[in-house]
């Protein structure tokens, strides 16, 4: 084994660390490690971080259960759009994509090389979010449904997990607090619910059209989840908070650097 491809399995572990420590944003950096590390084709690697990122997900939201912190209902208000658009995303939309998407200034932009500028752009917004640190105003008003712009952010939230294989944390922490009216801290552990949902359902539709290694995925997961316990553990010594913006500027540098190499490959 090349020791880049012991870094990415150690990137698996990183992963969690960071998602165990900060509760999300962890996810984001699984398609880059999985394609520039371990060598995996873009659509395949999209599909394997949904696996990853649902099962890591499910095991933050198990342990936000057991504290009373999930709100069930709010969860499967908001995941119903999200999972039934990633499931037919990844069922139907990116294995339809051609493989060359259009051509700009002479330089042709393959699917794999579009998914990935796509995903750097994702990268790019995220990393603003976690560096900016919106303050969201929150109220005490009892939890109630804006069903229509509810039912039009999960769509838009499933669409993009489909297509990027991320958890979208970033655009659903927001949504559950102005749209639900949630408290942040139930807010957080309500995505974690939401995000492991429309993950793995969207996974699904991948079976259906993609060779699965389970053994190598399972291994990638494995670490992954680890990595959150231990993210956890140090949470106790270390604050996520403070941590975030840091994260954040370099999941921007990350996203820059995916742009500079799909351009220079």
């Amino acid at each position: 084994m090349e020791i880049i491809e012991v870094l990415g399995f150690f990137g698996a572990f990183v992963i969690g660390i960071v998602l165990g420590l900060i509760g999300g944003g962890g996810s984001i950096l699984t398609v880059p490690v999985l394609v520039y590390m371990l060598y995996e084709d873009p659509v395949v690697a999209t599909a394997y971080s949904l696996f990853v990122v649902g099962t890591a997900s499910l095991v933050g939201a198990f342990q936000n259960m057991q504290k009373g912190l999930v709100g069930i209902k709010t969860a499967v208000v908001f995941s119903i759009p999200a999972f039934i658009a990633v499931y037919a995303t990844r069922k139907y939309v990116v294995p339809a994509l051609p493989e060359s998407l259009f051509s700009i200034s002479g330089v042709e932009i393959t699917k794999d090389m579009g998914i990935m500028l796509f995903f750097a752009l994702i990268m790019l917004l995220a990393s603003y979010s976690m560096i900016k640190e919106r303050k969201i105003k929150t109220t005490n008003e009892k939890v109630s449904y804006n069903f229509p712009l509810i039912i039009a952010e999960g769509i838009v939230v499933g669409i993009l997990t489909g297509i990027v294989g991320a958890g979208g944390g970033f655009l659903i922490i927001p949504a559950l607090v102005l749209l639900a009216k949630l408290p942040m801290k139930k807010a957080v552990a309500t995505s974690l619910l939401i995000i492991a949902v429309k993950s793995l359902i969207g996974f699904l539709g991948d079976v259906q059209n993609l060779d699965i290694d389970w053994t190598f995925l399972s291994l990638f997961t494995g670490l992954s989840v680890i990595g959150i316990f231990v993210g956890v553990w140090l949470n106790k010594f270390i604050d996520g908070k403070k941590l975030k913006k840091g994260f954040g500027w370099f999941v921007l540098v990350m996203g820059l650097y995916i742009v500079f190499k799909e351009f220079t490959h």
